[in-house]
């Protein structure tokens, strides 16, 4: 099996690590700005923890990174991770403009390596269990190369097309399943302000037109007020905000993703950012907005 290195180690790189570590694959190098997760992980896995991206190309037939939005993605590519990187093949499971992806696969070419996008549409549980839900671009040769790698963390693998069609694809799931959550929010909220058991409430949802994935995961914790954070607040603001630099480059109006991505930066600028996504029920609860 190829050697693996990581770039970008929390909650959901360092459980896809823990997941190709289970699964027989040798874990050989992990980066992170965090670099004492970085060396929390490595000493976990009996990995290297790499203080400098070339150090992790060096040690990888194969380098999975997960990092933040596009800044962070650029970075780390004109940052030394292409160094000395001919034969090698990057799977970049990030939620970033499509048309980052496509400078990726770019640059690698002309370095002699290979690229796939791997956009993730799961959580961190999924991660750790191998169970994620895979949406891939980038050529078909790169795609089948990774596929012992990804089939080992994901549940469902589609190759979806050329470099940056994934990142396109997942900019939609993100965009709808935003506006879903914004929805319920104001759903659940309404409801509490007349008076309405919200239990009942949420088992009428699911049993009529008002049902979806977002009531399933989402409904109970904007109730109960549990926004321990799977899919943060920013992340969906980012994420949002990618989507409707889309639309407008198709020159769409899309003022349901531009409403919810409001909501999801009035979080961010109110400090509750940090908070899952769910926590967006606490700007349409009535004496709510105390969650910090």
């Amino acid at each position: 099996m190829e050697n693996i290195g990581f770039v970008g180690v929390g909650r959901m790189g360092a459980n896809m690590a823990r997941r190709l570590k289970d699964q027989g694959f040798t874990v050989a190098a992990v980066y992170d700005v965090n670099q004492k997760a970085a060396k929390n992980l490595a000493q976990e896995l009996g990995a290297q923890a790499c203080t400098e991206l070339k150090e992790v190309t060096r040690a990888s037939d194969v380098i999975i990174t997960v990092v933040t939005d596009d800044k962070a993605m650029k970075q780390i590519f004109l940052g030394g991770l292409l160094s000395r990187s001919k034969g090698k093949l990057f799977i970049n499971c990030a939620t970033i403009s499509p048309a980052v992806h496509v400078w990726v696969e770019q640059k690698a070419a002309k370095a002699g390596a290979q690229s796939l996008e791997a956009c993730m549409a799961s959580s961190i549980t999924q991660a750790r269990e191998g169970t994620l839900y895979l949406m891939c671009g980038g050529t078909e040769e790169a795609f089948n190369r990774a596929r012992p790698v990804i089939e080992k963390l994901a549940a469902s693998v589609r190759y979806i097309g050329a470099a940056g069609k994934a990142a396109q694809v997942k900019a939609l799931v993100n965009m709808v399943m935003n506006i879903n959550t914004a929805g319920l929010a104001e759903g659940l909220g309404l409801g509490s302000a007349l008076g309405l058991d919200l239990t009942m409430l949420r088992e009428v949802f699911s049993q009529t037109g008002a049902n979806s994935r977002v009531l399933q995961t989402d409904g109970e914790d904007m109730q109960k007020r549990d926004h321990g954070c799977f899919f943060s607040a920013a992340h969906a603001a980012k994420d949002s905000g990618i989507a409707l630099r889309l639309s407008k480059e198709q020159g769409l109006n899309l003022p349901l993703a531009a409403a919810a991505k409001k909501q999801f930066d009035r979080m961010v600028t109110e400090g509750l950012g940090g908070l899952d996504k769910s926590g967006i029920a606490e700007l349409t609860f009535k004496e709510r907005h105390a969650v910090k």
